[in-house]
């Protein structure tokens, strides 16, 4: 017992040092954490544990949990540079995914450039090597059935890895109401019904004057539609969600989007593109009596997700 208790201390001493560094993690700190009790690694916090592996766990395939609370087993990472796509912000180490997600990733780079006038995919995060929630940014991205594609198309170079980290993707929308029509394509439009034409595909996240475009664009069949949904935070790339694959069988769908209108585009589009959304929270009055700080909850550990996760974590 006391020797356990020192492997956790140390373990969660390192882990801060182990999330920031770019070097890979060490096998005698996977080990260290393998020798744990389950009840053990279930206190440790769960942004560090999971942002701290460099790679992924030698497992079966299986999303396990919910997008925004589970985590990944037998993760594949996307290739930096392929046919038709290249990955960005290499430094995060997000380029993994479930295979289905993966395979769906190389699917819609070469079929949008051949097909669609799109040159290729700019492919912002998917996971972390064993899903799980990040140190920072997503809530979701957590088992590996979540993809971000950049609004901008690829370039017909190869980028270096400091362009990958610095340069910023077109913004497409001016602000929440409209559109760039200096910047917008139908190669745009045809990318993202490509992608939500998909079966797999459960969403398409993007930012809403992205949702008014694409409802003034389609034509013919518009059931597509239903899955582009308008959301926060989307006005320079996509957000593409796949239902759980088979053998996940702990993995847990959204329900399926039925909207009243079967698009999207009449009453919630409209409540998107009005103010209610948007409304910032109310100012503290600067003449009201000092309220005591709230202490702010703490950290998210490893039990706050499925048992299994606590399997994926420690394999090695």
């Amino acid at each position: 017992m006391k020797r356990m208790r020192k492997l956790l201390s140390a373990l969660i001493l390192s882990l801060p040092l182990l999330a920031g560094s770019a070097a890979a993690q060490s096998a005698v700190d996977q080990k260290a954490l393998a020798a744990m009790s389950s009840d053990a690694v279930a206190k440790l916090p769960a942004k560090k544990v999971f942002g701290a592996q460099k790679g992924p766990a030698n497992l079966a395939p299986r999303a396990i949990g919910s997008y925004a609370k589970g985590c990944l087993a037998g993760g594949r990472a996307l290739a930096v540079d392929g046919p038709a796509w290249q990955v960005m912000r290499l430094s995060r180490n997000r380029n993994w995914a479930h295979p289905d997600m993966i395979a769906l990733v190389e699917r819609l780079a070469i079929e949008a450039r051949a097909e669609d006038g799109w040159n290729g995919l700019l492919v912002g995060d998917l996971a972390q090597p064993r899903g799980g929630p990040m140190l920072s940014g997503h809530a979701s991205h957590q088992v590996g059935l979540d993809a971000d594609v950049w609004l901008t198309p690829m370039p017909d170079r190869t980028l270096s890895r400091k362009e990958r980290e610095t340069i910023n993707a077109t913004v497409v929308t001016k602000d929440r109401k409209t559109i760039d029509k200096k910047v917008w394509t139908e190669a745009h439009a045809r990318l993202i019904k490509r992608a939500a034409s998909y079966p797999e595909v459960a969403r398409i996240f993007v930012h809403p004057p992205i949702k008014a475009e694409l409802c003034k664009w389609a034509k013919g069949d518009t059931a597509w539609l239903a899955k582009v949904r308008p959301y926060f935070g989307h006005n320079y790339h996509f957000h593409i969600r796949i239902n759980c694959p088979k053998g996940s069988t702990t993995c847990k769908n959204q329900p399926t989007p039925h909207p009243k209108d079967g698009t999207g585009c009449g009453e919630e589009l409209a409540y998107w593109m009005g103010d209610v959304p948007w409304v910032p929270k109310k100012k503290p009055d600067p003449n009201a009596k000092p309220v005591k700080p709230v202490k702010p909850p703490p950290p998210m550990t490893v039990s706050a997700l499925p048992a299994e996760c606590r399997t994926v974590v420690t394999a090695e």
